[in-house]
């Protein structure tokens, strides 16, 4: 029996803890497991089991020393933030913990009526099997609910009420599994049955506690986003209004130019040179207040181009495209994907230590026009897709169309395929 309890123990301990911990962490924090973080928590854990035989102490300083040591290895071998790793470890220890609770449970109820009997040892094989399988479960469980990120807030605020939840867990185990009653009578039945309830009662309200957690996180995600959009919508108004304006300006000069043309012809006639020569060079001021610096055939690009590109002197631009008329795209929404496109090129450019240039074309097959916007960018691995590039796919899917990215080393390239022919946006299914 010694060895058999031996044998279940190290089962427990390498297998149970060793393994699941690790891999629990590594899954939880999104790092990539190293085969000696593995090996050190495995000596560890050795160490600590050891001791803690020799010493006869209690469960509690064993736990407390195994959260320590996984804090440890999370915190300095896998390079996570102070927070997370305190956090990682006590879920870690908490869902061991109470699957071994629960598992106590049964065997406190049911298991004294077997001593002596054949079976008992097959029963202490099938509680360890279901001590493993309610382990995975729960972890499988926690990371569902918790998907954490480098940009997910106040993560530590939930090392508080994992806290609570593991010492009463911590403190049941002590306090109610420390051996098994030799006569199995309902007031023990009853007992455990009470204990085994609070347990997943404390499962539930973590994860419960998780739920809500997630469920904060993306109501911030989605007011900063609603902030962004919100802010891009008043600067893309602002463009708007200004290339109307512009456009206003230019239809009164049009509409002017026979007047002045007339005056220049009477001064020269008259022989004033010099006053003719200070007239042309204050329409030559005029003309280029009203022009703008890339030419697309639409005003509201224009002035876009012509504003971000400028803010960024230092990376070489390069336009040559000529959006078709009429166009079937709103300028609202051309805004958005013109707006969207350069704010990531110049970022990424600025990011860039070497070349810096973006280059924009656009080409038309048919009703469908292609833009292609392509910059420089440095060689780490491109972030995943933020607000912006969720806003040019929203508009290009609006227009029947697709959006494409690619990076090869230092080039990236975005891609965006629009429907340009006037369409009607309403469903099929709710037209009448």
């Amino acid at each position: 029996m010694d060895y058999f309890v031996l044998f279940l123990d190290s089962l427990c301990l390498f297998v149970g803890h060793g393994v699941m911990h690790m891999v629990f962490i590594s899954r939880l924090t999104r790092k990539k497991l190293k085969k000696w973080c593995f090996a050190a928590y495995f000596l560890i854990l050795g160490m600590i089991q050891l001791i803690s035989n020799r010493l006869a102490l209690d469960g509690t300083l064993p736990v407390g020393a195994g959260v320590l040591a996984l804090y440890g290895l999370s915190r300095y071998g896998m390079r996570n933030q102070r927070s997370v790793s305190w956090l990682a470890a006590v879920l870690s220890y908490y869902v061991s913990q109470f699957s071994f609770g629960i598992i106590s449970s049964m065997e406190a109820a049911l298991f004294p009526r077997f001593i002596g009997s054949p079976l008992f040892y097959p029963l202490f094989l099938v509680a360890q099997l279901l001590f493993f399988v309610l382990c995975a479960g729960c972890y499988y469980a926690v990371l569902k609910l918790l998907s954490w990120t480098e940009e997910t807030p106040y993560i530590g605020l939930l090392l508080f009420p994992g806290l609570f939840f593991f010492a009463s867990e911590l403190y049941i185990l002590e306090t109610a599994y420390s051996f098994f009653a030799p006569v199995v009578s309902l007031e023990e039945v009853g007992k455990h049955s009470t204990l085994l309830l609070l347990q997943v009662m404390g499962l539930a309200a973590l994860l419960c506690t998780l739920y809500a957690y997630r469920q904060l996180c993306q109501g911030f995600r989605v007011r900063a986003e609603l902030q962004s959009l919100t802010q891009a919508a008043q600067t893309q108004k602002i463009y708007i209004a200004e290339a109307q304006a512009r456009y206003e300006q230019t239809k009164s000069f049009r509409h002017d130019i026979k007047n002045h043309l007339s005056l220049l012809d009477g001064l020269l006639r008259s022989g004033d040179l010099e006053e003719g020569r200070e007239y042309l060079k204050k329409l030559e001021t005029v003309s280029e207040s009203l022009s703008f610096p890339y030419q697309t055939g639409n005003p509201v690009v224009d002035i876009l181009l012509g504003e971000k590109l400028g803010l960024a002197k230092e990376i070489t631009a390069e336009v040559s495209l000529v959006l078709p008329k009429p166009c079937g795209i709103d300028d609202f929404d051309l805004c958005v994907l013109f707006a969207n496109a350069l704010d990531n090129a110049i970022a990424a450019c600025r990011a860039n230590d070497g070349a810096k240039a973006i280059r924009i074309s656009g080409k038309q097959q048919g009703d469908f026009y292609m833009l292609t916007f392509e910059n420089t960018c440095s060689d780490e691995p491109m972030p995943p897709a933020g607000t912006g590039l969720s806003n040019i796919k929203a508009v290009a899917e609006k227009y029947h169309g697709a959006m494409l990215t690619e990076k090869n080393g230092r080039q990236y390239h975005l891609s965006v395929l629009l429907n340009i022919a006037p369409f009607d946006s309403e469903p099929t299914s709710e037209r009448k």
